[in-house]
């Protein structure tokens, strides 16, 4: 059986699927995979819900950054998450400033599949001890939702 796909017909925009519509079932078929799945319940765990890549390469310490750079770039292409980014001018030096969220048409997917519920990854994301730098980098502002 298909997964209900409602959401699954609007367009997302240039910053979702590569494709003008949503497929869900693609979509779940790469957010299901283990490695994925454990990125993107760190997305919907994060506090601001925007991760950087360096939080979710701590996050995920069996995968290097290029692993995790990887499988946001699948998981965009099937419009599960899409990049937010701070306008050069609004950059912090040394800081991160590409930003991953999920996007409405994945949150709404999987809530009707009872897939990544916040409040119980929120409580996972929250339960691992972060070193200082972490820390510094999940406190820190986040592109608006307008950029």
């Amino acid at each position: 059986m298909r997964p209900t796909t409602e959401a699954g017909t609007q367009a997302e925009g240039a910053q979702g699927a590569s494709s003008d519509r949503f497929d869900a079932w693609r979509a779940l078929q790469k957010a299901t995979d283990k490695k994925r799945a454990d990125i993107l319940a760190d997305v919907v765990g994060h506090p601001k819900g925007l991760p950087s890549v360096e939080e979710l390469d701590y996050m995920n310490p069996p995968l290097s950054e290029h692993a995790v750079r990887r499988h946001l770039d699948t998981l965009a292409d099937v419009g599960v998450v899409r990049e937010r980014e701070f306008e050069p001018g609004e950059r912090v030096g040394g800081y991160p400033y590409q930003f991953y969220e999920l996007t409405p048409a994945a949150r709404a997917l999987f809530d009707r599949n009872g897939l990544f519920p916040e409040e119980a990854w929120q409580r996972q994301y929250q339960s691992v001890e972060k070193t200082p730098r972490i820390r510094d980098i999940e406190a820190m502002p986040r592109p608006d939702a307008d950029s």
